[in-house]
């Protein structure tokens, strides 16, 4: 009795409920707003440095064009100028329809209900996964007005492109600002990482109007990584949603678009080259995995733990699409056919790597709800954790209760499934998997750049970079054990390498 008392104190008492954050993550302020202003420069640096419109990828002569962007900023009315080059207005329209189709979608189109992890308030979210669903219906819409209306029909993502970037960019600010702005009412549960204990901070909840805009200005962290842990209005999951539809399908309808300007440039379906299709088979059989197998997003780190903010936001809506897009804008404008054995061999590798990710997940996955088909061999710790030491999991090491997912947002980005301490770590084998995809996606594309193999370049320093910073908490977390584990598995990501 005296313990469920105790529970619903806690749960009550805002102090206990959601704690003050004690660090700043990416150097604190001055980090984020250095983050938040230059995520925006390198998804336009991709297309200005790589497009026909400028001249090649990168630009022939682009170290002029420097300097003619310099002499541009330095005039009177540059940002007018700067304002018309990026700007469409019936692009926001398009992408603000794009936008409601999806949570229209979300609303009508039929699901099966999950529920979440219980969070601290004892609450249990319950979700809808439909993503699949909307994915399908956004093809069959699209392929039937292709069919309809031909290719040239839908080549406007590829003819406006940079007004769809700067949209996304505008929904991802708004969003982040609104669920600021909602994080700050009363019984909102707030992300652990996203309530900074700034004073001028501190001093804004519960104070006027007119001291709410400076402590704004000074809480970048909580702005950028996301103060509220699951902002919602009614039943609709800001964070979730957003995670998967408005972002990954897009992806895969502009990768179309890219397909059907090339169509058009040469002239038909049937000249498109080889290496626009290995690519669509690529992405489009990677986005299809990941909006199939919404349900296991529902237990990861960016929905269990981390607050959604303009961090995620720009990274879901803005990122992943035009970045992730990269190699079939590029084979728009340097049109490669790829030989019989070229083509043969690009597609085993992605379909090995997906044949990685897949079979070490259904490892875990079976590992992690007591089946063991495979008699998985494993390690107990101290604190009865079972570090696996054989299959998949056990070739390199990431003993964690995190594992980073298929969607890297940015290098900053990441979503992580969760385990509790009863269920197996993870490694990096589902990584690897995912290089060997990224890897097949860039090499279509040939060696006459290396701007195209961009996805493959930050994700292995995003790779390197997590299991270091897991590392680090592994040893905290497991003590003796993680050094007897390392023993055991002594490989960090790939085996007799590194």
């Amino acid at each position: 009795m005296s313990n469920n008392l105790q529970r619903y104190k806690n749960q009550n008492d805002p102090s206990v409920l959601n704690p003050r954050t004690t660090s700043y993550e990416f150097f604190g302020p001055i980090g984020a707003l250095v983050i938040i202003f230059t995520v925006p420069i390198i998804i336009y640096s991709l297309h200005f440095g790589c497009s026909e419109e400028t001249g090649g990828c990168p630009p022939v002569g682009w170290l002029s064009a420097l300097t003619e962007i310099s002499q541009v900023l330095s005039t009177r009315g540059w940002w007018e100028t700067l304002v018309q080059r990026l700007w469409d207005a019936e692009v926001m329209k398009y992408y603000s329809s794009w936008y409601l189709f999806c949570v229209i979608a979300w609303a009508i189109l039929p699901g099966a209900t999950i529920e979440g992890k219980p969070l601290r308030n004892g609450e249990v979210k319950k979700y809808t996964a439909n993503a699949f669903s909307t994915f399908l219906l956004a093809l069959g819409i699209v392929c039937g007005y292709i069919s309809r209306f031909g290719p040239g029909s839908f080549t406007f993502l590829y003819e406006k492109w940079v007004g769809f970037v700067t949209a996304s960019i505008i929904m991802a600010f708004l969003q982040a600002f609104i669920v600021y702005l909602m994080s700050f009412r009363k019984g909102a549960l707030l992300a652990l990482g996203g309530n900074t204990g700034n004073p001028i901070y501190d001093a804004s909840i519960g104070t006027t109007k007119s001291s709410f805009f400076p402590s704004f200005i000074l809480s970048f962290p909580s702005f950028f990584i996301g103060r509220e842990l699951n902002p919602s209005i009614g039943s609709f999951d800001i964070k979730s949603f957003n995670e998967l539809r408005p972002s990954m399908i897009l992806w895969a309808l502009i990768d179309i678009s890219m397909a059907c300007e090339q169509a058009v440039r040469r002239g038909g379906w049937e000249n498109v080259t080889n290496s626009m299709w290995l690519v669509l088979i690529g992405h489009i059989g990677y986005i299809t995995d990941a909006l199939y197998n919404e349900p296991a997003l529902f237990t990861t780190m960016d929905i269990i733990s981390d607050g959604f903010g303009y961090m995620l936001s720009i990274g879901v809506l803005s990122w992943i699409p035009f970045t992730f897009s990269l190699q079939a804008r590029y084979l728009v404008f340097n049109q490669l056919e790829l030989g019989w054995f070229a083509s043969t061999g690009i597609f085993l590798l992605n379909a090995t790597g997906y044949w990685i990710f897949r079979d070490s997940n259904n490892e875990k996955n079976n590992f992690r709800n007591g089946r063991n088909p495979k008699n998985l061999k494993y390690m107990r710790s101290s604190s009865g954790s079972k570090l696996i030491t054989s299959g998949w999991w056990g070739l390199s090491r990431h003993p964690n209760y995190m594992y980073v997912n298929r969607l890297p947002t940015l290098s900053l980005i990441n979503s992580s499934y969760f385990f509790p301490s009863t269920q197996p770590p993870t490694n990096l084998t589902v990584y690897r998997g995912d290089l060997f995809m990224a890897l097949s996606w860039s090499l279509p594309t040939g060696f006459q750049t290396p701007i195209t193999y961009f996805y493959l370049l930050y994700f292995s320093i995003l790779l390197i970079h997590r299991q270091i910073r897991d590392d680090e908490h592994c040893a905290k977390k497991y003590g003796d054990d993680w050094e007897k584990y390392k023993r055991m598995v002594p490989y960090r990501i790939f085996p007799y390498v590194y």
